[in-house]
């Protein structure tokens, strides 16, 4: 893969250097015209699969652009989209003509009706709510139409204010009658210490876009642009590649949690294991942050609205210091959760090993984050040596099955995959990978050793991504691992390149043109299907939390199709004899199973609460609905409450890093209890238990590969 990168770069460097991009180039000097110069012929020249800058394009650029602009349509009016449809089917013209009138248009008009917006909100501010009144308010913004008047705006702003006040209203009604203060505060004295609170929210909102410049709503428009390639294609702003790098390096500092922006909304799509969320175990993946509120704060500061880059500065911050997060969790309950802010350590996002025994056998689990590697010298510590090590660990103390858990892991460097496939098969091809450049390749492993000849077991959701996928799907395919998991997995199928735009200009009066990501590859399963759109499907399919959200690659904008190419040249593994009658016992376990029951159900629930777009505005009917609603999540306590027979614990070599390092320690006890509760992992070993190996055709190599 490697080698094919170099060959794309090679390739646009000779390409680019007979026409390298000056500052001449262009008739107004402009940094946007170069910027879009630059970015719309890298992604013509490297991306995987270019699409043609035309009519078609231009639309789906528009609407995107658009919602990206004003989501909860707030600040434009129907008259104002009506006067910038004229540009629908321009906007390839103005790419391929190096024009941004139809950016300035609309910039200038967002940042008239935000200063509308600015002026009348105080003003809807200013006197008491009425939350005896019977009215509700519509949050399914993409089925709202654009109001046709600034009256008719206005008045959607009134809702969302007296909405906003009406949820923090409840919430000092609640810690009024938890308090144990003698003198009680009336309704009206709360309605304005709650209305108050709205007021200090949006001003800071408004403080936060004032301070944005052209050039940050221009990225906006240039990732339209981008990302309807597809939807890993990104344009870096030289601040946002400089906030990559740091990420990249994989030190951390602040919640342990990474966000990400849809629509208006602020979510969690990740907890960083060992961080303070993580050990907190009260934020979750799903949940969306709508306040945050510093210690030396009295008031939190609403981010719904807010940018993504403002959001992080105000929930990141020094180690030791203190954060409060109104958090709406993925059920629809309302909490606030304190955070001692630390340093996330990189080691926690390496392999971790645990054995656990079971009716006289013993097992092991590695668990793996990620597919990590030094990008600037592989042979430093990566995923596969990791794994091969602890392996090697797990022998020593007697393992007779292992599960490898994949869970969560977004990917990472395909290499790895090879490496780790060829622990568990004597060789052959493991991933085939097509470059736009440099045609089809297949990365194969070559040695014959194999690591771990033992029954296999692969645990995967549907956060498994990429290079997870690769590597569980290459193990089903040669019918190495029983797979147990969701339906299918992420459904990423494609690989990306960070490329420097800066390198592309011989001469540049404007600075630093920041970085883009692009889709560069597209990666196939031995058995020459794509795991684009469709991921892998399990052997064992068990519901999960996730199972009724739509979270995956086909649910994402402008998705790379699923494809297939001819199949590798590989043989299936023979080392069991009971590999279809273990996948069915293990489909009847899963079946009957009470807390897989209970699982389903509360999935079902979460998922119908998204659907629920419709809340009151009167106090009394929306406090019987919050009450309604945090009734039946505790219905689903006994999720978190179950746990299994199987008692977990560390390897030897970290019980004697225990004696110096207690949050190690720690550490790996809240991962132990946690997997003692795991109803999926129980599973797992069961399986294990159940495989029988054939020692006929079984390898009877055992080597530890160099």
């Amino acid at each position: 893969m490697k080698r094919n990168y170099k060959i794309l770069i090679i390739g646009l460097v000779f390409a680019i250097a007979s026409c390298s991009f000056t500052t001449k180039n262009f008739e107004n000097d402009n940094k946007d015209k170069l910027l879009i110069d630059l970015i719309s012929y890298v992604l013509s020249k490297a991306h995987y699969d270019a699409k043609d800058i035309d009519d078609n394009f231009s639309k789906a650029v528009f609407n995107d652009y658009i919602n990206a602009l004003d989501p909860l349509k707030r600040y434009f009016l129907a008259s104002d989209i009506e006067e910038f449809k004229a540009y629908e089917d321009q906007i390839d013209d103005q790419v391929n003509n190096l024009e941004v009138s139809f950016f300035s248009l609309t910039h200038e008009r967002l940042v008239e009706r935000m200063k509308d917006a600015k002026a009348f909100y105080p003003e809807l501010l200013e006197k008491p709510f009425n939350f005896n009144e019977d009215e509700t308010i519509n949050t399914d913004y993409d089925n709202l139409p654009y109001a046709t008047s600034k009256e008719e705006l206005k008045d959607r702003w009134r809702k969302q204010l007296k909405f906003s006040t009406l949820s923090t209203y409840l919430e000092k009604q609640e810690d009024q009658e938890r308090s144990e203060d003698e003198v009680a505060k009336t309704d009206e004295e709360l309605e304005v210490e709650a209305r108050e609170v709205t007021r200090t929210s949006y001003q800071e909102y408004f403080d936060f876009n004032d301070d944005l410049e052209r050039k940050d709503w221009f990225s906006i428009y240039i990732n339209a642009i981008v990302e309807e390639f597809d939807p890993h294609s990104f344009y870096f702003a030289p601040s946002d590649k400089d906030r990559f790098d740091i990420q990249m390096s994989g030190k951390l500092e602040g919640i342990g949690a990474r966000l990400q922006r849809k629509s208006d909304n602020i979510k969690i799509v990740e907890i960083i294991s060992g961080g303070p969320a993580w050990r907190g175990e009260e934020i979750e993946v799903g949940d969306q942050i709508l306040k945050v509120k510093q210690e030396d704060e009295k008031e939190p500061v609403s981010i719904v609205g807010m940018r993504l880059d403002d959001a992080v500065s105000l929930i990141k911050g020094p180690k030791g210091t203190k954060v409060v997060l109104t958090v709406k969790k993925v059920d629809g309950t309302i909490e606030d959760i304190a955070i001692i802010r630390d340093v996330v350590e990189l080691e926690e996002t390496y392999a971790k090993s645990a054995i656990v025994d079971k009716d006289e056998q013993r097992f092991g689990v590695i668990n793996l984050p990620k597919f990590y590697f030094d990008m600037q010298n592989y042979k430093e510590r990566n995923a596969a040596k990791d794994v091969k090590e602890e392996i090697i660990r797990l022998k020593k103390e007697g393992m007779e099955g292992l599960v490898l858990d994949l869970r969560n892991n977004g990917g990472g460097s395909l290499q790895t995959v090879v490496d780790i496939a060829g622990m568990f098969i004597e060789e052959g091809p493991v991933v085939q990978v097509k470059t736009k450049e440099a045609g089809q390749e297949v990365l194969k492993d070559k040695d014959k050793s194999i690591l771990w000849d033992g029954p296999l077991v692969i645990l995967v959701n549907e956060l498994s991504a990429s290079a997870s996928e690769i590597l569980a799907a290459a193990m089903q395919d040669y019918k190495r691992a029983i797979i147990i998991g969701s339906k299918q997995t992420y459904g990423k199928g494609t690989v990306q390149n960070v490329m420097d735009l800066n390198r592309w200009l011989r001469q540049n009066e404007y600075g630093d043109m920041g970085a883009l990501k692009v889709t560069t590859q597209k990666f196939y399963r031995v058995n020459g299907g794509s795991t684009q759109l469709e991921g892998v499907k399990s052997d064992v399919v068990v519901v999960d939390r996730y199972s009724f959200i739509d979270i995956g690659e086909k649910d994402l904008e402008n998705p790379l199709p699923w494809d297939k190419i001819d199949s590798a040249d590989y043989t299936p593994w023979e080392g069991y004899i009971d590999f279809e009658e273990t996948i069915s016992s293990s489909k009847d376990r899963m079946a009957a199973n009470e807390q897989l029951k209970l699982i389903e159900e509360n999935a079902k629930w979460v998922s119908a609460q998204r659907e629920d777009n419709e809340f009151s505005l009167n106090y009394s009917t929306y406090k019987a609905e919050v009450e309604k609603d945090e009734a039946e999540a505790k219905k689903y306590d006994a999720i978190s409450k179950y746990k299994s027979d199987l008692t977990y614990k560390s390897l030897p070599y970290e019980e004697e890093l225990f004696v110096n390092d207690t949050i190690l320690k720690e550490k790996r006890s809240r991962w132990h209890e946690n997997l003692s509760k795991d109803v999926y992992m129980e599973e797992a070993i069961s399986v294990l238990k159940d495989l029988k190996l054939n020692n006929i055709k079984r390898s009877k190599v055992a080597n530890i590969k160099n």
